[in-house]
C-alpha cells in the first residue's frame, strides 16, 4: 500500500480519497474547506494544514482542483522541490492541455513522474468507485498509476502522451453537451405537439436518436426517477462546470485551427444559462432554458 497525498477534497476529490482509504492506502489530504477535511478524517484519512504538509513523505500525490490556474499555482518550484525523487503525480483536474504539459515538464525536470488523469462519471461515480480515468503520460507512468486508479475507478484508458487525457476529456464533454442540447430540443418539440415526454423518450431510446442523455440522464422532470431533472436539477454536473469544459474545448479548437461550430454553439447556450443565475444547477437543466427561449420566440 502507498502513502498518498490528496489535494482538493471537494465533491469529487473527497469520495475519491475515501475510496483510497477503503483500499488500504494511507491518505493525507488538504483542502481549504474544514468540512472537507473533517469528512476525510471520518473516512479514516489524515487532515493536513497545508499542501506542503500533505506531500511530506508521499509516494503518490493526487490533485483534483477547479481550474488550470489552480493547478499551475500549486505545482510551483517550491512544491515540486519538496517532493521525494520518483514521486508519482496524478492530476485529475479537468484543465487545458497546455497547462497539463507545462506542469508535467516541470515535475519531470525535478525527477518526478506525472500523468494527467481527468475523470468522467460524476459524483455518483466518485462515491461508488466506478469513475472512468482518461490518462495522458508515458506508458510506464500510466502502468505505475493504474493500481492506484483502480481503487477509484472502473474504466482506465491511456489516451497518449502528456496532455492527451485532457484533450480526450474535453472532446467527450463537448459531445455530451451537444447531445444534451439536442435531446432537450427534441423533447421540447414533442411536448409542444402533445406527446408524452416519457413515451417520446422511450421511442427515441429504441430508435436512431438513442444516446446517453436519453438512457441515463433524461433532462425532463419525472421521466427518470434518479436523474437530477427529477430532483429539481440538484446535484450532478453543474452548468458552470460544463461551461468551463466547453470553454476549454473552444480554446483547444483555436490552438489547432479546428472548426467546432456545434461546440461553440453549445458554449454560448450554456454561458447564457449560467449568466441567468443557473450556474450551480445540473447541466441537464438546459432544457428549461431552451423551453423558455421557445416561449419568447413564439410569442407565448
Amino acid at each position: 500500500m502507498s502513502n498518498i497525498a490528496f489535494i482538493g477534497l471537494g465533491n469529487m476529490g473527497g469520495p475519491m480519497a475515501a475510496n483510497l482509504v477503503k483500499n488500504g492506502h494511507s491518505v493525507k489530504g488538504f483542502d481549504l474547506s474544514k468540512t472537507a477535511l473533517e469528512a476525510l478524517v471520518s473516512a479514516g484519512g489524515q487532515a493536513s494544514g497545508s499542501a506542503l504538509e500533505a506531500i511530506k513523505d508521499a509516494e503518490v500525490v493526487i490533485t483534483m482542483l477547479p481550474s488550470g490556474k489552480h493547478v499551475a499555482e500549486l505545482y510551483s518550484e517550491e512544491f515540486v522541490n519538496s517532493l521525494q525523487p520518483n514521486t508519482l503525480l496524478i492530476d485529475s483536474s479537468t484543465i487545458d492541455a497546455v497547462t497539463a504539459r507545462s506542469v508535467a515538464k516541470l515535475a519531470v525536470s525535478k525527477g518526478c513522474k506525472m500523468i494527467d488523469a481527468p475523470v468522467s462519471g460524476g459524483t455518483a461515480g466518485a462515491k461508488a468507485g466506478t469513475l472512468t480515468f482518461i490518462v495522458g503520460g508515458k506508458t510506464e507512468d500510466y502502468e505505475k498509476a493504474r493500481p492506484i486508479l483502480k481503487c477509484m475507478g472502473q474504466n482506465i484508458f491511456h489516451a497518449g502522451d502528456s496532455g492527451a487525457g485532457q484533450v480526450a476529456k474535453i472532446c467527450n464533454n463537448m459531445l455530451l453537451a451537444i447531445h444534451m442540447i439536442g435531446t432537450s430540443e427534441a423533447i421540447n418539440l414533442g411536448i409542444r405537439h402533445g406527446l408524452d415526454p416519457k413515451t417520446l423518450s422511450e421511442i427515441m431510446q429504441k430508435s436512431s436518436g438513442k444516446n446517453w442523455s436519453l438512457e441515463v440522464y433524461n433532462p425532463y422532470p419525472g421521466v427518470m426517477e434518479n436523474a437530477p431533472a427529477s430532483r429539481e436539477y440538484s446535484g450532478g454536473f453543474a452548468v458552470d462546470l460544463m461551461t468551463k469544459d466547453l470553454g476549454l474545448a473552444a480554446e483547444a479548437g483555436l490552438e489547432t485551427k479546428t472548426s467546432t461550430p456545434l461546440g461553440n454553439a453549445a458554449l454560448n447556450l450554456y454561458r447564457m444559462w449560467s449568466e441567468s443565475g443557473n450556474g450551480a444547477i445540473d447541466f441537464s437543466s438546459i432544457i428549461q432554458f431552451l423551453n423558455g427561449k421557445l416561449n419568447v420566440e413564439n410569442g407565448n
